[in-house]
């Protein structure tokens, strides 16, 4: 089938990249000695850059490269990436030396980070070309004008989160434990030769897959409109009620032309044709930056108009982020024994809002719709807005809980002889990571709904690469709130509340409870004001969302 090996592509490259996201905290603590605030500040913005990627990577594509030139470039720069990663785990001089308990850690030299910092840069280049066009470039097999192209597209997607759902589990169980228990040459050199298994397979099928060529960016005419919009912000919404609008036929058959609606009435500016002399002889413009057909206006409106609901889910990814670093970090000074002989990796403490995710849909899918709808005429399901508030306020639950637990843990490590590692179970941990697993169930999926739902199809590459944006911007947010609260605390004097290698001399429990804030803070901006926009009518075209 044409979409195996694209799927496959997709699934080793989500091999590679979760393999070292699982561990990341846990490699650079313990093999490069990075202590509290440059730890945290590398991997966040690793992970927003590589989140960011896929904007880049999506503008790339339909503009210049395609989809499947875009792919095997990335692909190329994924191995590439994992190659250096496994680099630096396999030759000592690549990093500081062996850091002994009781013994000083020497920190790594500047070439040393940026042999690091150039692996990880390449898995971000991948990433960033992965991401937007793999599941785009999946649909292009397939012809959805058609019944048996609508079956296959559904195939597709089940066997690409399947897939996805089965490289999680072994991220988190055989790899981590693998990186952390045996070796980090050998937990880095699986997923490495399986980017290059995946590049091979996905070459096999050039023969058989269908291309579509680059059409242009979304993004150059979102750019258009608004370059034309404000070079007739002099037009009234009188001249644009009384003149025509640019109207053409759309040339592309598989894009679905949107119908001209009422609001942002100031971009409709862009479509207005004040002046016959705008138009050629064959009624097409002749300057493409000062007029502007209504389908490029309407792409610009549906964009605008996800804005609000999607910053909303900014700040709950933010509250996602903190466990794969602060919550990794939490779980390196706690008991983790099992047995006397068995201690559970730190990294995999990723496995526990995962579990809770996968709980909560089968529990939702197969529970809760079905009971529901018996008592109802048709099926029930939580409406698109109610989860997201849920989600906000799982993420509020999920910073308390975090500040509460890591109180506790200080406290008792303080107790016992300022010891490092807590006299406390990492079980501990579990409420909060399961209330960060309910927080991505609430808010990230209905996000990623919402976001293609208001997209016309014509944007779908973009719609996932808005959803990393999201991502990216609440990476980018953490790291800034981390070294704000760094820089006032330690100000004058001060005792800061984080930094160093020893979280028993920090207040983590503070900086939870400040982004605990941003989360009340997040409830009532959507309640007041982002929440009434996911109810309204759809602008692409594709229904609206009239459940309670």
């Amino acid at each position: 089938m044409r979409f195996v090996g694209d799927a496959g592509n997709e699934t080793f490259e989500k091999l590679a990249s979760m393999s070292v996201i699982a561990n990341i905290t846990v490699y650079l603590r313990t093999k490069y000695h990075l202590d509290g605030i440059l730890l945290v500040n590398v991997v966040t913005i690793w992970f927003g850059t590589s989140n960011f990627a896929p904007l880049a990577g999506a503008f790339i594509s339909d503009a210049y490269l395609g989809r499947f030139r875009t792919l095997l470039f990335a692909s190329f720069a994924s191995l590439l990436g994992m190659g250096v990663m496994t680099l630096t785990a396999a030759v000592p001089e690549l990093r500081p030396p062996t850091c002994y308990k009781g013994s000083d850690c020497l920190q790594p030299e500047k070439w040393q980070l940026a042999v690091l910092f150039s692996g990880l840069g390449l898995l971000s280049i991948g990433a960033g070309g992965i991401r937007p066009c793999n599941i785009a470039f999946g649909v292009d097999q397939f012809d959805p004008t058609t019944e048996k192209g609508r079956r296959d597209v559904e195939s597709f997607f089940d066997w690409y989160y399947l897939t996805f759902t089965i490289v999680l589990v072994i991220v988190f169980t055989v790899v981590v434990y693998i990186q952390s228990n045996i070796s980090w040459v050998v937990g880095l050199a699986m997923p490495t030769a399986f980017i290059a298994l995946s590049i091979i397979v996905f070459l096999l099928g050039t023969h058989i897959y269908n291309y579509i060529k680059p059409r242009g960016s979304v993004f150059t005419d979102l750019a258009k409109v608004t370059v034309a919009a404000s070079r007739k912000r002099h037009v009234t919404p009188e001249q644009i009620r009384e003149h025509k609008l640019y109207d053409p036929e759309e040339s592309d058959p598989l894009v679905v032309k949107l119908p001209h609606t009422d609001g942002l009435l100031c971009l409709d500016k862009a479509a207005v044709i004040i002046d016959p002399s705008e138009l050629d002889h064959e009624c097409v413009a002749k300057n493409v930056w000062r007029l502007c057909s209504v389908q490029q206006v309407e792409q610009l409106k549906c964009f605008l108009r996800i804005i609000p609901v999607w910053g909303s889910g900014i700040t709950c990814f933010t509250v996602m982020d903190q466990q794969s670093t602060f919550g990794v970090l939490q779980a390196m000074q706690m008991d983790r024994h099992i047995t006397n002989s068995f201690e559970v990796p730190p990294g995999l403490m990723g496995v526990a809002p995962m579990i809770t995710l996968s709980l909560w849909i089968i529990i939702y899918e197969r529970l809760v719709i079905p009971t529901a709808s018996k008592f109802g005429r048709s099926e029930v399901r939580i409406s698109m807005r109610t989860k997201m508030v849920i989600g906000i306020v799982m993420s509020i639950l999920c910073m308390l809980v975090s500040g509460t637990v890591e109180h506790r843990r200080r406290d008792l490590a303080l107790k016992d002889h300022n010891s490092y590692v807590a006299p406390m179970s990492f079980a501990w941990l579990v409420p909060q990571l399961m209330l960060s697993g309910l927080t991505e169930a609430f808010m990230a999926i209905p996000m990623m709904e919402f976001l293609t739902m208001k997209l016309p199809e014509s944007m779908r590459t973009i719609a996932g690469s808005i959803f990393f944006l999201g991502i990216a911007f609440a990476n980018y947010i953490s790291t800034s709130v981390v070294n704000t609260v760094q820089y006032v605390t330690k100000r004058d004097g001060g005792e800061a509340w984080l930094g160093g290698h020893d979280l028993n001399n920090n207040r983590l429990d503070y900086y939870y409870y400040i982004i605990a804030l941003l989360g009340v803070i997040n409830f009532i901006y959507f309640i007041a004001f982002a929440g009434r926009h996911v109810s309204h009518g759809n602008p692409a075209g594709k229904g609206e969302d009239s459940r309670a």
